[in-house]
């Protein structure tokens, strides 16, 4: 697979995932890149942050890039193809004070890219609401909590310990009216369709 101008976000992300993997440096794709996987693309992210879990010197990750066609410029990485940028934020991986993130592995164009669960990149955008109020973020966790399989216990949970029981209420009352216009949405199609 080779980034072209019309390479998706996936493929980029698994474009570098493959080429971190050969190199054996270890690494986890977080932020608006899984928001927009998890989103079905409802929220468009331009740069893929991925977390380092191995030890890497700056040398040797800017040779693993190029090995794909990207270069470093200042912070993050950019390709004369595409308008998608990565960058390699400083960790842990963490989500809040919640610092124990498990990743799941997602087969993308036979790749296997390691990134956050639906569950915690809706916490990962929730977290942003909960602490800087920022309401974009709010309506992409909701994107994702409605197209994804988020485990909403574990966000309760999490939000509790996070001091934000009233901004989780406000997430779910939203998601809720959300799902609810969806499933009136559904019947009236079903409903025209059977007549």
């Amino acid at each position: 697979m080779k980034i072209t101008a019309q390479s998706t976000l996936a493929q980029v992300a698994a474009c570098v995932a493959r080429a971190l993997s050969r190199a054996r440096i270890r690494a986890v794709l977080t932020g608006g890149a899984c928001a927009t996987l998890y989103s079905k693309g409802a929220y468009q992210s331009s740069d893929l942050d991925f977390i380092l879990q191995s030890a890497v010197t700056r040398q040797e990750l800017d040779d693993v890039m190029k090995s794909i066609g990207f270069r470093r410029n200042g912070n993050h990485y950019v390709h004369s193809r595409t308008a998608f940028f990565v960058e390699f934020p400083v960790g842990p991986l963490g989500i809040g004070e919640d610092i124990d993130i498990r990743p799941v592995v997602r087969r993308i164009g036979g790749i296997g890219v390691r990134l956050l669960s639906p569950t915690d990149s809706c916490r990962d955008r929730l977290a942003a609401f909960y602490y800087w109020n920022d309401l974009q973020s709010l309506s992409t966790a909701i994107q994702i909590a409605s197209r994804s399989n988020v485990d909403l216990k574990v966000v309760r949970a999490w939000s509790r310990c996070e001091g934000a029981s009233s901004k989780f209420s406000e997430f779910l009352k939203v998601l809720d009216q959300r799902r609810g216009k969806r499933l009136r949405a559904k019947k009236l199609t079903a409903s025209s369709r059977s007549r």
